[in-house]
């Protein structure tokens, strides 16, 4: 089987013109050959598809698409998308139910959501000549997840996910973890999520990816399995103006019942879309994530990446947040919500505990 896994994708005004005319070569260049010729091919649809205006209350952007765009990814070919992510309920849970009827009425499959926290633990099976691959889709707790009794994306749970990583591996052949978490603009690993990955691994899936933080990481082997820590954007174009927004990693996984490959092919920006990268931009984007795969191979070296990074963000964000997080809550800028969504968000709350250490971790 192959399946071809991508990162976040969102129309923004650089794409929108190309999804509204159903430009394919502009939206994908050369890159929707790579997409139309997997077995399956699977990406993060990190919007809502909606005409609703209604926004929920949070911090950050509310990013959408119209309905009809559901339609362009199929004839891209996507043929399944995942909603476990921080996006799909910015317009509420009727947005998010848009979403779904979206895609399902353009031929595609969404997965990673439910009625509520145990419906939405269900994994996607994909079957093709006798293999079975199973995806498990999880988010961190930013504002779409799922709870008891409220419809929503599949949340991460250190205990309730490994067991439905052991629950899909004993359905399938091969287990795929798609996970939207890890610190914005990251390219190591905090030391939590490391372990959450590779406890993932143990618990039987093949391959982990981590998505949402919008830059190219770093990777691993543990254990016969494959980490990568940041898959990068797909196809969410000129958002904000980083350098690190600019690329990302199309997975190709080919799988058969006794073996595993990946391939990881760079993506990059272009006015109306992406394409893939060639020559030298190829090389200089591989031969860094190859530097900073290395680099993680020495524990030490990796955990003084992880708090330099979080030392350099400290003042922008984790600073202005203690001193002014509590704010009335008619504040419309939603910036009260800081705090408690800096608590509640596992990528935060890595960088906030390396920030502001106990005494025992001094």
């Amino acid at each position: 089987m192959k399946l071809i896994l991508c990162g976040d994708i969102v129309p923004t005004a650089a794409t929108v013109p190309a999804f509204d005319a159903s430009d394919l070569n502009a939206l994908m260049g050369d890159a929707l050959d790579v997409l139309r010729s997997g077995d399956f091919t699977v990406g993060n649809l990190e919007c809502a598809l909606t005409n609703g205006e209604e926004r929920i209350r949070k911090c950050g952007p509310h990013l959408k698409g119209r309905p009809e765009y559901a339609k362009v990814l199929r004839e891209c070919g996507f043929t399944h998308l995942g909603l476990s992510n921080n996006h799909a309920m910015d317009y509420g849970i009727p947005g998010f139910r848009d979403t779904v009827s979206a895609l399902v009425d353009a031929g595609i499959k969404p997965f990673g959501y439910g009625e509520n926290d145990q419906d939405s633990r269900r994994a996607l099976y994909l079957t093709k000549d006798g293999l079975t691959v199973a995806i498990v889709a999880v988010c961190e707790h930013e504002y779409s997840y799922a709870l008891p009794n409220r419809f929503g994306a599949n949340p991460f749970d250190p205990f309730d996910t490994m067991d439905d990583i052991r629950n899909a591996r004993a359905h399938s052949d091969r287990v795929v973890v798609m996970y939207h978490g890890g610190k914005e603009q990251c390219e190591v690993p905090s030391p939590r999520l490391r372990k959450a990955c590779r406890a993932m691994i143990r618990a039987g899936a093949d391959l982990v990816l981590t998505q949402h933080s919008h830059c190219i990481g770093s990777r691993e082997s543990y254990e016969g399995g494959e980490i990568l820590y940041g898959q990068g954007n797909f196809n969410f174009v000129g958002h904000i103006d980083h350098p690190h927004w600019h690329s990302g990693l199309m997975c190709v996984l080919t799988a058969t019942k006794t073996d595993m490959h990946v391939e990881y092919l760079p993506v990059v920006t272009t006015e109306t879309g992406i394409t893939l990268a060639h020559g030298d931009e190829k090389s200089a984007i591989l031969e860094a994530f190859r530097a900073r795969s290395r680099a993680i191979c020495d524990e030490q070296e990796a955990l003084r990446l992880w708090e330099a990074f979080c030392t350099a963000d400290k003042q922008s964000y984790y600073l202005t947040c203690v001193r002014n997080g509590f704010i009335d809550e008619s504040d419309p800028t939603g910036f009260d919500q800081l705090f408690p969504h800096y608590l509640d968000c596992e990528a935060h709350l890595d960088v906030w505990q390396t920030l502001f250490k106990s005494w025992h971790r001094t």
